[in-house]
């Protein structure tokens, strides 16, 4: 089948809203390199759409009716949202699911030392990651620090352009001959991963000196003994930890956090830097996280654009998915079925069975980002069933890896039926694999809707780059991914 290229099906107007809809992305991009920053900028836009708190809700036993909006937030790192529907749930819901977690380093609990002059903080690489990637990068520190008495001091440092900025530093070419000849996958070690955050020591306060000596006479003289001997041990237990010394007192005097804090703290290391329109035509789009923000930006705006639907419309963009999807914020806990049960209660329909009946009747879209073709790469692709940048939403039918093992496939009557809908509102897709049959492959959180026996299907927008500190999409398939998104919202029911 012949690949159709969707800028060349845009009139004027629709080029000027898939260039607007692409800089809403990008400052949403550049707010929300963390879980928690996406989460804080999700319930800030739809509190002013009119959505409400479930929790509060459940508290006061408000009753939920067709057109009420309604969200949950668990953990400060998935969220998940309903606008009712004019239908019974229990006939189901039709379900946009995305992952707001991307590869990253994190700092360890034990994470800051001092070697050869350096101060470093110890990193654990999460998700899938080429390593050597991530070296001689510019990088940033994202999160928060819970303190023993529960105040939380929220970290973003190297975003602003008067902000400091940390790296992992590299061999140089010079002495490079060994490292040069290992496998990529050992050029830089995990252990490797450690960023430097400072170079300069501690230096003693002169002035305290002096107060330590004040007085006269044999006083004054046992006074100075005394406090020379005090700073010579200063001195010499400085040399040794100075340079982290002098970071722990950076902390200290502006976030308030002593060492021991890092034990209850959640810091993401990230590439700094803002997203950028890239190419000369500006069509594409450079920044990190696209996966699996990207998806989730669209599906968001979709449920913000869809007006009354005959089925229920649900948003869950959750956690963990780089990781396998566990935890309590991950797909596999029981949040979204909870959270399920409880607006059933509020909507007067509640029961084990027709929670049951929900879930099994509900169709859904498993957002998430798929593989885009690479010329410099081709050997690692078929051709025919790869997507391609600007060629639209892409359409997953399974993942999974070499003989499609862990991937959900979706079935043939749930793709008619979506083809149906997004011919009908021309809306532009492709269709593709994550790449050649043994030579990979990937998964999603997709499996875990369809153990309800609901339809799920693969969907979202091609990435170039993907996993990269620096990650590539289209313009044009972001928003073709959100027209496809609000279609599916207003018209799945199978």
């Amino acid at each position: 089948m012949e690949h159709k290229n969707t800028w060349e099906t845009y009139d004027a107007g629709q080029l000027q809203e898939a260039d607007d809809f692409a800089r809403k992305y990008m400052d949403f991009l550049d707010n929300g390199k963390t879980e928690r920053e996406c989460i804080d900028q999700i319930v800030n836009t739809i509190e002013e759409a009119g959505y409400r708190e479930l929790e509060v809700l459940v508290k006061e036993g408000t009753a939920l009716k067709a057109g009420d909006k309604v969200y949950s937030v668990w953990m400060n790192k998935s969220i998940v949202m309903f606008q009712i529907g004019t239908k019974s749930m229990a006939e189901g819901i039709n379900i946009l699911g995305a992952h707001i977690d991307s590869p990253r380093l994190d700092v360890k609990q034990n994470p800051l030392y001092e070697d050869g002059g350096f101060a470093y903080l110890d990193t654990h690489y999460y998700g899938g990651v080429k390593k050597y990637q991530w070296v001689t990068i510019p990088l940033a520190i994202h999160g928060v620090v819970v303190k023993k008495d529960g105040a939380t001091v929220e970290i973003n440092i190297g975003e602003n352009e008067d902000d400091p900025v940390f790296f992992i530093s590299d061999l140089l070419i010079h002495l490079a001959q060994e490292q040069l000849e290992k496998k990529a996958s050992k050029v830089i070690e995990g252990e490797a991963l450690d960023i430097v955050v400072g170079n300069k020591p501690l230096i003693i306060d002169r002035e305290r000196k002096q107060e330590k000596t004040e007085g006269s006479g044999c006083a004054k003289a046992a006074q100075k003994e005394q406090a020379d001997g005090q700073d010579s041990k200063e001195e010499a237990k400085a040399e040794k930890d100075a340079v982290k010394k002098g970071i722990l007192d950076i902390l200290r005097k502006s976030y308030d956090i002593e060492e021991e804090d890092f034990i209850s703290a959640e810091l993401e290391v990230v590439p700094a830097g803002k997203a950028r329109e890239a190419g000369l035509d500006r069509s594409m789009i450079l920044a990190y996280g696209q996966d699996d923000r990207v998806c989730a930006f669209s599906s968001l705006q979709a449920m913000l654009e869809i007006g009354q639907t005959d089925r229920t419309a649900c948003c869950i963009l959750v956690d963990k998915e780089e990781i396998g999807s566990v935890g309590a914020t991950g797909m596999q806990s029981k949040f979204f079925e909870n959270a399920v049960a409880e607006v059933m209660n509020l909507a007067g329909e509640y029961s084990e069975l027709k929670l049951r009946r929900c879930l099994a009747h509900s169709c859904m879209l498993s957002s998430d980002v798929s593989s885009a073709f690479d010329p410099s790469y081709a050997a690692s692709f078929d051709k025919k069933n790869v997507a391609f940048l600007g060629g639209g939403m892409v359409f997953n039918k399974f993942t999974g890896s070499r003989g499609k093992s862990g991937s959900n496939d979706a079935n043939a009557e749930y793709l008619g039926h979506i083809r149906a809908i997004f011919e009908k509102e021309q809306v532009n897709f492709q269709t593709a694999e994550l790449g050649k049959v043994d030579l990979g492959g990937g998964g999603t959180i997709a499996y875990i809707l369809a153990l309800y026996g609901m339809n799920v299907i693969d969907s979202g927008v091609a990435v170039l780059n993907m996993h990269a500190p620096w990650e590539a999409t289209s313009k044009a398939d972001v928003y073709e991914t959100k027209r496809g998104y609000v279609a599916f919202l207003n018209h799945a029911d199978l």
